[in-house]
């Protein structure tokens, strides 16, 4: 096999059942992570099961919404929902927590990360064709269809949080993106420019090098504990750029706060100290 080959070999791996295990071993051990999951587990375990499919497939969902088609053709694939049951089961109900202590070994939650990262190149570009099949050549609905059906887990966590019986529209990710959905967007736009022949590259080498970057990114993120993006400096530049957007320092912010604060303080002590000057001066005048 010649370099050249490894790309086009790698843009033909089948994706079920190992890449698709590790998508959803990832996806139930994040929902397990969040605060309230093991009591709704406890409580409720439909709900519990109702979330750990959201997080599984949010993307087949909010894609087939988007493109009026039904959004339970998704249980049809029974092996798909069996297997991701099955992880379900074991990362909530495991004796012993066994299950997730394996995964809890360092190289082995980095294999399943950056196995569930390949999945995320072939959602995105699954997105793409299945909107093209039906609006031709509409690329902003591409590039929406592939952001979905790659990020569909993120963009739908507020419904997913009722299904907890948790509020929260502060998390929506519309108004405050995660990395994830950041950069599934950037793919799907890079995928939709290549799908239309606007971007003069093949097909398997932008497969290959997108999931390369995914994997090192992530990878990168778990080794160094870092939530920060890497397209930080980029947002800044460009958002400074076309939208004039400057953040507020906190250190100026704690201090005006404090000020205020001291100032509220400051008179309120000096408007008592009057009002019983006043109150001795009228004793002694009776």
């Amino acid at each position: 096999m010649e370099l050249w080959q490894v790309p086009l070999l790698f843009s033909r791996l089948p994706m079920f059942p190992f890449f698709d295990l590790a998508h959803y071993v990832a996806s139930v051990m994040a929902l397990k992570e969040q605060r309230g999951a093991v009591e709704v587990s406890v409580r409720s375990p439909v709900a519990c099961w109702f979330s750990a499919m959201l997080y599984c497939f949010g993307g087949s969902v909010l894609s087939s919404l988007m493109l009026a088609e039904p959004p339970v053709a998704l249980l049809a694939k029974s092996a798909n929902i069996l297997l991701a049951s099955s992880v379900w089961y074991l990362v909530f109900y495991c004796p012993q927590d066994i299950f997730c202590r394996c995964f809890a070994f360092l190289p082995l939650r980095l294999l399943v990360a950056g196995m569930k990262e390949v999945t995320r190149t072939w959602k995105i570009t699954a997105g793409i064709e299945h909107a093209d099949s039906h609006f031709k050549d509409a690329w902003l609905v591409m590039v929406a269809v592939g952001w979905a059906r790659g990020a569909g887990g993120g963009l739908i966590s507020n419904f997913e949080q009722l299904v907890r019986g948790v509020w929260k529209p502060e998390t929506n990710e519309l108004l405050k993106m995660s990395y994830p959905v950041k950069v599934t967007l950037v793919g799907a736009v890079l995928f939709t420019l290549q799908h239309s022949q606007y971007f003069p590259i093949a097909r398997h080498n932008l497969v290959f090098l997108y999931t390369v970057f995914l994997v090192v990114s992530k990878v990168t993120m778990m080794l160094t504990r870092s939530a920060t993006s890497p397209f930080g400096p980029f947002e800044a530049a460009l958002g400074h750029m076309f939208f004039g957007l400057q953040k507020i320092p906190s250190k100026v912010k704690g201090e005006g706060a404090a000020s205020s604060n001291g100032s509220s303080v400051c008179e309120r002590s000096s408007e008592q100290h009057q009002d019983g000057v006043k109150k001795r001066q009228a004793k002694k005048t009776e």
